[in-house]
């Protein structure tokens, strides 16, 4: 995903580069959209909040120390919009990500729709349902950190750094966090719903 000219990338981004900003949401807006939709569970919602954090992303950069990987920081980013918005219960209004140019005229970046085509949402429709039922039903925390492992793949190391805990937290974690949703699975009839022996991309194996 990284690409190697992308700490130029994201400093011409700093210096207020809309085209240098819109590289990395073209680069980022699938994983950080998948990211969104697994923790929100609804489309329109996800969406809308792939392009806050975006937004806020675009805002903060200046502050982009290089201290972790680009996508760590957006990766913490994202997720704690959504975590903001699960604890508001609002739904936030969509705004316009708009930048000055070097000729200083205001210009505004399209956000491509990072959603996956009709086809390929129909054959794992069943299967996505049936996981973000279940995961519905799992707490905050549990819902993000099952989100970062399974969906976003990222390694135990990742997530530490991500969410500032220790490995040995974020496996234990992870532990309970598989305990109570073959728990919900169990009870719901689901028993080997979700746990592949490893996971399929494209449909909702989840190997912890």
């Amino acid at each position: 995903m990284i690409e190697i000219d992308e700490k130029k990338v994201i400093k011409r981004a700093a210096k207020g580069d809309a085209d240098a900003f819109e590289q990395l949401v073209l680069t980022y807006q699938t994983p950080i959209y998948n990211l969104c939709l697994r923790m929100i569970g609804n489309p329109e919602d996800a969406a809308d909040l792939t392009q806050e954090a975006f937004i806020k992303a675009w805002k903060n950069l200046g502050g982009f120390q290089f201290e972790s990987a680009f996508s760590t920081w957006l990766y913490r980013l994202a997720s704690n919009t959504c975590l903001d918005h699960l604890r508001s219960v609002k739904r936030r209004p969509q705004v316009s990500l708009t930048a000055e140019d070097s000729d200083g005229e205001t210009q505004t970046m399209d956000f491509p729709d990072p959603a996956p085509s009709p086809e390929a949402a129909v054959i794992v429709k069943e299967e996505q349902e049936l996981l973000a039922r279940a995961m519905d039903a799992l707490d905050e925390q549990q819902r993000q950190i099952l989100t970062l492992r399974a969906v976003n793949e990222l390694s135990y190391a990742e997530i530490a750094e991500l969410l500032g805990i220790k490995e040995g937290t974020v496996k234990s974690r992870l532990a309970r966090t598989r305990d109570a949703l073959r728990k919900i699975l169990l009870e719901r009839g689901n028993k080997d719903a979700v746990f592949a022996s490893k996971t399929q991309k494209g449909g909702c194996g989840i190997e912890l």
